[in-house]
């Protein structure tokens, strides 16, 4: 069957246009093979079967959404994105979104590019959120404080890690004259590696749950909806992603680094640190679990002080703040407001002068 192609010049490049194909997936004469960001992978029997039952249903990802138009598209976003992968903008937009596989032939986009570029995704996908939890204790009786992240996956991506910088203990290593290094509990880059893995790999056509980071006393544990898709015993060794479109656009801007390689350095970063082995479950959910490591007496917790902190110096600043502008000044939530709010009221720390509305906060001097 002849493969119609393209040829055009462009300065002194020449370029050469396949259309994608409208009855795949294809063989070749050494097997089937998938595309994933930069690499092409050869796939085994049982993902062969899977990817012939997901053509046949249609990736999510790939699934056209009549309802979302240029006036939903986030142009910034799409600007940053190109600047990050270095891909020129001498080429027309329209043909550079096709390009990419944000938009059909007719120009109508792809779930893919609302859960990328979308301004507000939530409206059109509630399922691509990131729900953020800290609790007080090892099981879910008493929230501290909870986030929602509605926005695409890269602003998701870093206000996950955020909420989980924020809310886990640092300590200092200083080695002679040069500056102090922050060191988190739990390795940044595993959890980077995991907050990237529940967004490449989860399930978007699920839509009755969304991923979910969840930090206990005890541990943190990081789950997606959508199992594996291949042989556990492969587990580690392998990748085949539920959302190559993703998986690809996340690694044009380095988010992704070496395809299969995400669980080997969630692995290595945890044992460099010396904690327990990170623990994977695969059920209808793919959720890792990180053990908390046991702070020794007199190490400084730096995130809940230096909040603390703030909160007392905007209350100093002004005694008449609101709960609603405290929260918007720490980035906490009302609840976290509030719970820090009580803790500080039992320590004598500050006290409530009047009522809540037309009253002030009175910040008590320390011995």
């Amino acid at each position: 069957m002849p493969i119609p192609i393209e040829v055009s010049e462009f300065k002194n490049a020449l370029i050469v246009t396949v259309p994608e194909s409208e009855s795949k997936p294809h063989r070749c004469s050494n097997g089937f093979y998938l595309r994933i960001g930069s690499t092409s992978q050869k796939l085994e029997v049982e993902e062969i079967r899977e990817l012939f039952n997901r053509q046949g249903k249609l990736m999510f990802e790939e699934i056209v959404n009549t309802d979302f138009s240029m006036k939903d598209f986030g142009a910034k976003k799409f600007n940053e994105f190109l600047k990050k992968a270095n891909i020129s903008k001498t080429i027309p937009k329209k043909d550079l979104l096709y390009n990419l596989g944000l938009t059909n032939k007719k120009a109508k986009f792809k779930n893919a590019a609302i859960l990328f570029f979308g301004k507000n995704p939530s409206m059109f996908m509630p399922q691509g959120i990131i729900t953020c939890v800290l609790y007080k204790g090892n099981d879910k009786a008493a929230i501290i404080d909870k986030k929602d992240f509605k926005s695409d996956v890269v602003s998701n991506y870093n206000d996950s890690f955020n909420f989980l910088y924020r809310n886990l203990k640092l300590r200092y290593e200083i080695r002679g004259f040069r500056p102090r290094k922050e060191i988190l509990e739990i390795p940044e880059e595993a959890l980077k590696e995991a907050i990237i893995n529940a967004i490449c790999h989860r399930d978007y056509g699920e839509k009755g749950a969304v991923t979910q980071i969840d930090i206990f006393d005890d541990r943190i544990e990081i789950s997606n909806p959508g199992g594996l898709i291949f042989k556990e015993s492969d587990f580690g060794k392998r990748s085949f992603s539920r959302n190559p479109l993703l998986f690809g656009l996340l690694q044009q801007i380095g988010l992704v680094e070496h395809v299969g390689s995400g669980i080997s350095r969630i692995r290595n970063a945890v044992s460099e640190a010396g904690l327990p082995e990170p623990k994977f479950d695969f059920t209808s959910f793919f959720t890792v679990t990180f053990t908390r490591p046991k702070i020794e007496e007199g190490t400084r917790e730096k995130t809940v002080e230096k909040t603390v902190e703030k909160i007392l110096a905007l209350i100093k600043e002004n005694p008449t703040i609101t709960q609603k502008d405290l929260a918007s000044k720490t980035k906490l939530s009302r609840r976290g407001i509030e719970w820090n709010l009580q803790q500080l009221k039992e320590k004598g720390a500050i006290r409530r002068i009047g009522p809540d509305k037309g009253g002030r906060w009175e910040v008590k001097k320390r011995d």
